[in-house]
């Protein structure tokens, strides 16, 4: 097949905009159509519905938001593929959203490789493999990680802090460079600002140390945290998490 052909219903500006960026040197993925709310979405999709692969369809817009839109799909019998993108979650709309069959819910923010993947697979695209065993396990091990220091995955911080570690394990060098180069690279992948992404990882890393796993913490981070258990800077966080697994896959690899 040639290239997927993306209709793209979002009214964030800035988030479309990013998305045509990052896509328009794809071999895989085109943004072909747009709109900013659901009433000019569905008009879009009706028109266009035989030259269109995939909808890319936040929920909460204007005038019509996503769930109508995908109500007034399947009254005209238009099936395509969908993926939701949404800044808000809860179990019901979840359940309400997947009833339409869509294909994959998302919560912003995520960074647009995840969503390059997500699509990718999707459609089977066998030529372009996105993730390899080893990384499927790095990315496997850094959620677990986290989930058991207690951060939960609901705020940005979260997000942040994972794409953080995957850069880190990539791009070691990139720790001596956090505030000029590591925090723009993130922001650039989640069409946030630089400040944004340290304040909301270091509201995350609090989340941590106040709710989490107390054995867990102290076992991971017990030589940078003082008598009066002071909570680690992002570096060192992000540091000593990237550490800690790279050692433990290292470990399973000789063992193995």
């Amino acid at each position: 097949m040639g290239k997927i052909r993306v209709a793209v219903v979002d009214n964030e500006s800035s988030f479309v905009s990013m998305l045509k960026e990052y896509f328009q040197t794809s071999k895989y993925v085109e943004i072909c159509y747009e709109a900013s709310d659901g009433l000019e979405g569905f008009k879009m999709i009706q028109k266009n519905q035989d030259d269109i692969d995939l909808i890319l369809l936040d929920l909460i817009m204007p005038h019509c938001d996503g769930i109508t839109l995908l109500e007034k799909l399947r009254e005209e019998k238009i099936t395509k593929k969908t993926i939701v993108l949404t800044g808000y979650q809860s179990s019901d709309m979840v359940t309400e959203v997947l009833e339409f069959g869509v294909n994959y819910f998302m919560l912003k923010p995520f960074s647009l490789s995840d969503l390059e993947r997500r699509i990718l697979k999707i459609f089977e695209v066998k030529e372009h493999k996105v993730l390899d065993l080893q990384s499927q396990t790095l990315q496997m091990r850094i959620t677990d990680m986290l989930h058991n220091l207690g951060m939960p995955s609901n705020v940005k911080g979260y997000h942040y802090i994972r794409e953080a570690i995957l850069l880190i394990v990539e791009k070691p060098d990139l720790l001596g460079s956090v505030t000029k180069e590591l925090y723009p690279e993130i922001a650039e992948r989640f069409y946030s600002t630089a400040s944004r992404v340290e304040r909301s990882m270091r509201h995350a890393i609090e989340i941590s140390f106040t709710r989490g796993n107390l054995e867990v913490i102290e076992d991971i981070f017990r030589f940078s945290m003082d008598s009066e258990k002071a909570k680690p800077t992002n570096s060192e966080f992000i540091s000593m998490i990237a550490e800690r697994i790279q050692s433990d896959l290292e470990q399973e690899s000789f063992q193995f």
